[in-house]
């Protein structure tokens, strides 16, 4: 790894080469070489120098953006020789909200568990908030959970994007589209309170100017299965799930998604742990998970 890149990224984060110097461990004048050594490789002047003070250049945040997609590599590459080279083990409790549960960690876990058979994984489900709960009062190690609600005192890293769509049965004669404000009057099929689907469908329709309670909700369900379930015998109501949940059935062509014209409802996949409880035995979890979701969803 290229040392220089570090010592830019510090300077450019604390917009002070003593700051930087300090936080590195090296002299001042080693971090002005190592700055004035990346301007004449690149050719460019990386940071005005006014008054005492440093800034970016358009040039230099350019190359922020740049260094620090090549450091996190550098981290994903060591952590990836970590999981080949040394042995992994003890025990791994792990929670995952339901969408999670039901259509993704199921197979990640299986690879996991081949991968690293001596690790002793226990999985515990909920909703995003019973996850949340649980990890607070150390029922597990680490959660993986989708929705928009931020706790201050935990930690939140991603996994990956997700999208919910609106679905109904394939039987349904609605055409492939409907605007914005028709949607308070199709019935409605949801997910319960304190899932993190139906924050994230409560923020998206509060952007439009729609409230939970102008819709038209039959019932709420706590599973995506049963939502699926349900819309297949009720052949013209509606849901709002996630496009993972739904695969096999638009396939199948037992569903189908009617796109709301002008509304767009995505959401992250993140993993959450206690502020400061982030271990190396979880950042490797982490680190395989990442992969794994990568490489299964291209």
């Amino acid at each position: 790894m290229d040392f220089r890149l570090n010592v830019f990224v510090e300077v450019a984060r604390h917009l002070s080469f003593t700051k930087a110097a300090r936080e590195l461990f090296i002299s001042q004048p080693a971090i002005t070489k190592h700055i004035q050594e990346l301007e004449n490789i690149y050719k460019v002047q990386l940071f005005n120098r006014i008054g005492g003070k440093i800034s970016l250049t358009p040039q230099g945040k350019i190359f922020l953006k740049h260094a620090n997609e090549i450091l996190a590599q550098y981290k994903l590459l060591a952590n990836e020789m970590e999981l080949v080279t040394e042995q992994f083990s003890g025990e791994l409790k792990i929670g995952a909200s339901t969408t999670i549960a039901q259509y993704l960690i199921a197979p990640l876990l299986a690879d996991f568990i081949v991968r690293f058979p001596q690790v002793k994984v226990s999985l515990f489900t909920g909703n995003s908030e019973q996850i949340e709960d649980a990890l607070e009062n150390k029922k597990i190690d680490i959660g993986l959970v989708e929705g928009s609600r931020r706790s201050n005192h935990l930690k939140y890293s991603p996994l990956a994007k997700d999208e919910l769509v609106l679905v109904t049965s394939s039987q349904n004669p609605i055409g492939e589209s409907v605007a914005v404000t028709d949607i308070a009057t199709l019935p409605l099929v949801l997910r319960e309170v304190g899932s993190g689907t139906l924050e994230v469908i409560e923020k998206a329709l509060l952007e439009n100017g729609i409230k939970l309670s102008d819709l038209n909700i039959l019932l709420h369900i706590g599973t995506t299965e049963g939502i699926k379930n349900f819309l297949k015998t009720s052949k013209n109501s509606y849901a709002i799930v996630s496009i993972i949940s739904v695969l096999e059935e638009l396939k199948n062509n037992d569903l189908k998604i009617v796109d709301i014209v002008g509304m767009e409802m995505l959401r992250e996949f993140v993993f959450v742990t206690m502020q400061g409880g982030q271990n190396t035995r979880l950042e490797r979890f982490m680190s395989f998970a990442a992969k794994w979701y990568s490489n299964s969803y291209k």
